[in-house]
């Protein structure tokens, strides 16, 4: 799956969706005339993520040009960015008057057909859109569901095979036959489509729970259960609520719907899958076009909901994510799951105290839902409130029971909340123990194995965990600094050297692996590359006392060896999971599965 998602962002990337002179297949450049600032202004705001303002920037200059193909095309992605489709049908209307096979215009004219449940006229649109590879497997997918609206199974699942060319497209097709013939009543079909794609793809949710549906509801219990026993070796234990919920209604007998149970559903499926894999591996823009398409179909779906939020989560959009949650149904699986997000937005926006509020309540509404109580630690972790940190972690320890191998992140939170507040011997019983419960986590190996050698002490077993760390997580360039930092306070200039200049390759604008490169430039003679190293580590916004420093050594150098100062706090900035800079909660614990 992650090939195909790969191959997926390189298909658009090498036929963009959202030209005109792609669309149309030819060379010919449309002029911006009128308004050409509020074109500029309109792509600083879109390339900063700010959509709304882009919107009303590319819709400024289409008032006074409006046949401009350019603006055309602007102000209805954006409009379909925001969600605001009424507008968007008007202006694919205007498009595809101009361009009939226009990608993007086709796609929304479909989708609004389809809406007013007029499938033939949603045919023929998503038909003018398959222009481009990716147009083509978009408009084959949906087209698919068109064809079986209207009646047509074989001509449905026949299109569904016609296209042969697209290697990483065949998972959705498999899959969408797969849940067109379960919805067309021809079971054994539709389980041999998905034994096929559950073959290769048994981490999907989606998938999970289409398959593990269709064999409840075919009366096979047992393969349903199987299925989800499956998927859950696969992630490791990291189930999916809504996998949870599965089980749990197969274990009491409940009465088992499918997963998609009209056309509609389906059509909005095709462009939450496409939406999901985009916006989850990079492509927010494509993704969240299609995820706004998802949701005109399907208003309600929790799945596109929630990825949608999570794309404004990605691009700091907060206040529009915790509306987005807002939108999800009460009752559903991933409730709970949603009210930690919206917490943790709510301090992201400096609402500390309705975060915190929020997340008592859930506490006190469920003893046995330990989630509130580790997100309410780890906000207090994130603003430095150490012994407050420490406090709710002991709730969550005390709730859980018998500590399980996934256990291993409380721990490991509570042991560097210990190690901020000075209390190393909790601090390292904890990561000891996060380590016990889960050996290969290149995170506590890197934290435990670095302040051991801080510390000088453990040197050898400190040393083997910081490298066992780099071997299991080769490309992170925090740990990657952290055995070269811990080769400098070793006094092993050479060899630091070598590995700060990798972690320095892998995060060339983090401002403390620079400083760390420049001390290290300094003690093997390398003088100018020294300064020219801790004259960067400035122009990367270091923190205030780190910036002074800075400027100490530029004038003056290190001290002569032997009386070498660190240039960083202990147990700080050489771990991968410590705060280099302020850290939000959402990168110091795994966030609520919600997709």
């Amino acid at each position: 799956m992650l090939f195909a998602r790969t191959a997926l962002i390189a298909a658009l990337v090498a036929c963009p969706l959202f030209s005109s002179v792609h669309a149309r297949g030819d060379e010919r450049e449309t002029e911006v005339r009128p308004s050409f600032g509020g074109y500029l202004a309109g792509r600083v705001a879109r390339g900063q993520h700010d959509t709304e303002a882009a919107a009303h920037f590319f819709k400024r200059a289409l008032s006074r040009d409006p046949s401009n193909e350019i603006l055309l095309e602007q102000s209805l992605v954006m409009d379909l960015t925001e969600g605001q489709i009424a507008e968007s049908v008007d202006l694919a209307q205007r498009l595809l008057a101009i361009h009939p096979t226009h990608r993007v215009a086709g796609l929304v004219l479909g989708v609004d057909a389809a809406k007013r449940a007029d499938f033939a006229d949603a045919g023929d649109k998503f038909k003018r859109a398959a222009v481009s590879l990716v147009g083509e497997v978009t408009s084959t997918l949906a087209g698919a569901w068109a064809r079986y609206a209207q009646g047509d199974v074989d001509g449905a699942l026949n299109q569904l095979d016609g296209l042969k060319q697209a290697d990483w497209a065949q998972y959705y097709f498999r899959y969408h036959k797969a849940l067109i013939s379960d919805l067309a009543g021809r079971h054994q079909e539709a389980g041999r489509f998905y034994e096929r794609a559950f073959r290769s793809e048994q981490r999907l949710v989606r998938l999970t729970l289409a398959y593990a549906r269709h064999a409840a509801a075919r009366g096979d219990r047992k393969l349903a259960r199987s299925i989800i026993t499956e998927h859950t070796r696969r992630t490791a234990g990291n189930v999916h609520p809504y996998i949870t919920a599965l089980s749990d209604s197969l274990e009491r007998s409940d009465k088992v719907p499918l997963l998609v149970t009209s056309p509609s559903e389906g059509m909005s499926e095709v462009f939450f899958g496409l939406g999901e894999a985009l916006s989850s591996e990079g492509g927010i823009g494509f993704g969240t076009v299609y995820l706004q398409l998802a949701l005109h179909l399907e208003p309600s779906s929790p799945f596109a909901l929630a990825a949608l939020a999570s794309v404004y989560e990605t691009t700091k959009r907060y206040e529009s994510a915790i509306r987005t949650y807002e939108r999800i149904p009460e009752g559903t699986p991933i409730q709970s799951s949603v009210r930690v997000r919206k917490a943790l937005l709510l301090n992201q926006l400096d609402r500390l105290e309705e975060s915190k509020a929020l997340l008592e309540r859930m506490a006190d509404e469920d003893a046995s839902d330990v989630r509130a109580l580790d997100a309410l630690g780890n906000i207090m972790r994130s603003r430095k409130h150490y012994e407050e940190a420490i406090g709710y972690y002991d709730r969550v320890i005390d709730r859980i029971g018998p500590p399980q191998k996934q256990h291993w992140t409380l721990f490991f939170a509570r042991g560097t909340a210990y190690e901020r507040a000075k209390n190393w011997a909790k601090a390292e019983s904890d990561l000891q123990r996060a380590l016990k419960l889960s050996p290969d986590q290149p995170s506590v190996l890197n934290y435990l194995g670095y302040s051991w050698v801080d510390q000088n002490k453990n040197l050898k077993q400190g040393m083997e965990h910081i490298r066992k760390a780099v071997r299991l997580r080769p490309d992170d360039g925090h740990i990657v600094d952290s055995l070269g930092w811990a080769h400098y306070r070793l006094g092993n200039y050479r060899e630091s050297v070598r590995y700060l200049e990798r972690a320095v390759e892998l995060m060339p604008q983090d401002p403390i692996l620079n400083d760390h490169l420049g001390d290290a430039y300094w003690r093997v003679g390398r003088r100018k590359e020294a300064r020219f190293q801790w004259g960067q580590a400035l122009t990367l916004n270091p923190e205030p006392e780190d910036s002074d420093k800075i400027k100490s050594k530029l004038a003056d150098g290190l001290p002569v060896r032997g009386q070498a100062r660190a240039t960083k706090r202990p147990n700080q900035t050489a771990r991968g999971e410590a705060p280099r800079k302020k850290r939000t909660e959402n990168q110091v614990s795994p966030s609520p599965q919600l997709r």
